[in-house]
């Protein structure tokens, strides 16, 4: 059973309708598998998956059109809320937290027949790019135990890459799902702001977290983004859109224009990184696309503006807890100075109170023109450049990091170099865009290179085109 574990969502569904195995065997096998643990669960919900599992398999034997989603094991980010579920976000400022309510994306998943497997490791309140900030454990990345599987949804990735979850959900505020999803040699949706209700997400940056997608292959992206997107009268923020991302087997690229970023190119990806995504660049144009050279002149300026204007609403965000209304109280207080100040102080890491401190001055007295005004400016700039540059090219192609997996510890040592490890991932944040991270290369010691392709607003089955194209015709040449 275990070699089957790290099959596609449409390869597991076709067999548990062919009654090779069940979802109960299946889903026992991922929680076996669960326990060689590399960090990246949290929670495991081992009784409620096998009688959700054992539920699934009554409905495969009595319906015939039932969602190829029915049950298949899935994973989902410890910042997505889920009823009676221990939900921390990975602080211990939520360590006990049980939500009484599901996060939308979750209970759309549910009524698809998926299987919750358990809540995945993360960077605390998703502030971190290699889920070491958690405050419950590390995560190691399944290729190579020495280094990161990034951040934040860097234990959604681990879960699908070392076959603990068929895909997982994560969340995406600057690059959280793609850049992990890269670092382990995966495809990861960050989706256009508002495709994905975000009612239930425990919120970090509202105005720029999603809700993202970790899978094996670009096909499964789409199944799993079909079932849970939509408008939802829970999220205001919602869109009303309801498309289709069905993928059609022989896709052509012939007239489309694939624009290479000079700036996030060249402008600070290691030299593998740059070879591997201009290497897949050529690719494209052998299947027909044709190349052109764009450039994003505000996409320096984009990473200093996302980290004031993230900053800045997580400030607000967490303001709420405090250990009076939400949140782990300190003991022994003698009054209610003491009770907020202790509370907090123990309740986040270092790393949500850097934030926390940053997001506070650029909105103080004296500083609002300065920081935060002045990061909103710079983001309508991003906004103003992708569509100029969207009027030249149809989707647009870049490194998803600029490096491979690094190693475990850095992040502790040297915040600040990680930020800028944001360069590629946080332009299409800060404009709403979706964006999508593929695998296209290995370096020498077998760590895995992702591409980006970034499409206009709600273009995502554009990028899944594109993104399936690539991926079918790449692994026809490994095979051959």
């Amino acid at each position: 059973m275990k070699s089957f574990l790290n099959r596609s969502i449409s390869e597991h569904a076709e067999a548990l309708n062919k009654k090779e195995y069940s979802s109960v065997e299946l889903t026992r096998e991922f929680l076996e598998n669960i326990k060689h643990d590399i960090g990246a669960y949290i929670t495991v919900c081992e009784e409620k998956a096998l009688s959700d599992a054992k539920r699934a398999d009554e409905l495969l034997a009595k319906e015939k059109n039932i969602s190829c989603l029915c049950g298949i094991p899935f994973a989902a980010k410890d910042n997505l809320c889920t009823n009676g579920i221990r939900t921390t976000a990975a602080s211990l400022m939520l360590e006990n937290y049980i939500p009484p309510y599901d996060a939308t994306v979750i209970s759309r998943l549910y009524s698809h027949g998926a299987i919750l497997l358990g809540k995945t490791n993360m960077d605390e309140f998703a502030m971190g790019s290699s889920t070491e900030t958690s405050a419950l454990k590390i995560t190691r990345n399944p290729i190579d135990k020495s280094r990161v599987s990034g951040g934040s949804s860097g234990g959604s990735a681990a879960a699908v890459a070392a076959d603990e979850a068929v895909f997982s959900l994560g969340s995406d505020t600057g690059g959280s799902v793609r850049q992990p999803a890269a670092f382990c040699g995966l495809v990861g949706l960050c989706p256009t702001y508002s495709r994905i209700s975000r009612y239930g997400l425990i919120a970090f940056a509202s105005s720029l977290d999603r809700v993202g997608i970790i899978t094996r292959t670009v096909c499964d992206n789409a199944l799993v983004l079909s079932a849970i997107a939509g408008h939802d009268p829970l999220d205001m923020t919602s869109a009303k859109l309801s498309d289709s991302f069905d993928i059609e087997e022989n896709i052509s690229l012939h007239g489309l224009r694939i624009g290479i970023v000079n700036e996030l190119l060249f402008g600070g990806a290691s030299n593998d990184v740059k070879a591997a995504v201009l290497k897949a660049a050529e690719h494209f144009k052998s299947l027909g696309a044709e190349l052109v050279e764009i450039s994003l002149p505000s996409a320096n300026e984009a990473l200093e503006a996302y980290y004031v204007i993230s900053s800045a609403e997580a400030s607000s965000n967490l303001a709420r807890l405090d250990g009076v209304r939400y949140g782990t109280r300190a003991k022994d207080t003698d009054n209610l100075e003491e009770l907020l100040c202790r509370s907090r102080s123990e309740g986040f890491g270092s790393e949500v109170k850097r934030r926390i401190m940053l997001g506070s001055f650029a909105l103080s007295k004296g500083y609002l023109e300065e920081y935060y005004k002045k990061a909103c400016a710079i983001r309508e700039r991003v906004k103003a450049d992708f569509e100029e540059s969207f009027k030249n090219c149809d989707v647009l192609l870049t490194p998803t990091a600029p490096t491979s997996a690094f190693l475990l510890g850095k992040e502790r040592k040297d915040p600040t170099e990680i930020y800028a490890g944001d360069i590629c991932t946080v332009p299409s944040s800060i404009a709403g865009l979706p964006a999508l991270s593929i695998p296209c290369g290995k370096d020498e010691s077998g760590l895995p290179f992702g591409m980006q392709l970034i499409a206009p607003a709600f273009c995502e089955a554009l990028l899944y085109k594109v993104g399936y194209a690539y991926e079918r015709t790449e692994t026809q040449n490994e095979i051959n």
